[in-house]
């Protein structure tokens, strides 16, 4: 009952923690308790998205090389009780959700929707099925700003919708070389996407992403006020450093470049998995990650974003 609920992909909704990271309200009282309620809620609600997405694709996923390991799949774990697993921690989830904020339980609810919709057919329509992908990810970066009213700028919302669907153009095309070597179809859509229509999209995509988040580090860095940064602009205008943050740029660039190079070897259809288990990618989040504490937390700046 456990593995049905994939709780590896709960490391998807650390991304609930990046509005509370990028507006410096780490450490203000209350807030980080309210996001990590909020991500239990949010992995409650996505593993009752993913088993009745389970249940409706056990047939298909007999056939594929990876999910016919699946429990509902192999038959370890009944329909019955699947299902009475989904409804009980769809309906926990909900329940917190309206504790915390009204806003967030909407946002909760609509995934809800939306993946079951995304499950009983939206699916196999290309390009659409992409875009709810890409939604998924979009509503869990929001629902982390809702849940503790920060703001956001347009800036990282440019920047999350094309990290999104860098992401979600990236599962498709991995999941193309799977079928490409695997026996059998296990989704309609992929019959209808041409290698080449999918590369376009991730280099269009991870090239967005990137450039996205840059504006983000010029628009929005906070200005340096350490002693060292202020001397420097005293001596010469050359050396003035308000845009901290795009220290980021490089890290950023390449952990597009390593999950590209993943997409292309065919190793990226489960992000999850790759962020976990990848090497390269896990050090490229960690320096990204102690970049922008020091730049944000540590009095390099004169305030949060």
């Amino acid at each position: 009952m456990i593995t049905v609920a994939r709780p590896v992909h709960w490391v998807k909704n650390l991304s609930l923690f990046a509005a509370i990271l990028l507006s410096g309200l780490l450490f203000e009282k209350g807030m980080f308790a309210a996001v990590v309620w909020g991500f239990i809620a949010f992995n409650l609600i996505t593993s009752a998205a993913y088993i009745i997405n389970d249940i409706l694709d056990a047939k298909l996923d007999r056939l594929h090389p990876i999910k016919k390991y699946r429990p509902i799949a192999s038959g370890a774990l009944p329909v019955w009780l699947a299902m009475i697993e989904a409804i009980v921690l769809a309906t926990t989830s909900l329940v917190l959700s309206a504790s915390l904020n009204s806003i967030f339980f909407l946002i909760v609810f609509g995934y809800l929707v939306i993946q079951i919709l995304y499950s009983l057919g939206l699916k196999k329509v290309p390009t659409l099925d992409i875009l709810i992908i890409a939604s998924g990810f979009i509503m869990r970066i929001y629902a982390g700003a809702f849940v503790i009213n920060a703001h956001l700028s347009v800036w990282f919302l440019l920047c999350v919708i094309s990290v999104a669907l860098f992401l979600a153009s990236g599962k498709r095309r991995a999941e193309l070389n799977i079928l490409r070597i695997g026996s059998g179809v296990t989704r309609e859509s992929l019959m209808k996407y041409k290698r080449e229509l999918l590369n376009s999209y991730v280099t269009m995509f991870g090239n967005a992403a990137w450039m996205s988040w840059s504006l983000f580090t010029f628009f929005e860095s906070p200005k340096a006020s350490l002693p060292l940064w202020l001397l420097l602009a005293e001596l010469s205008k050359t050396t003035t450093i308000d845009k901290l943050l795009m220290l980021t740029i490089p890290v950023v660039i390449y952990g597009i470049m390593r999950y590209e190079s993943l997409i292309f070897e065919g190793e990226s259809e489960a992000p999850e998995k790759v962020l976990l288990t990848d090497g390269a990618l896990l050090f490229a989040i960690f320096l990204w990650l102690v970049i922008v504490f020091w730049v944000i937390y540590s009095g390099a700046s004169t305030a949060g974003i």
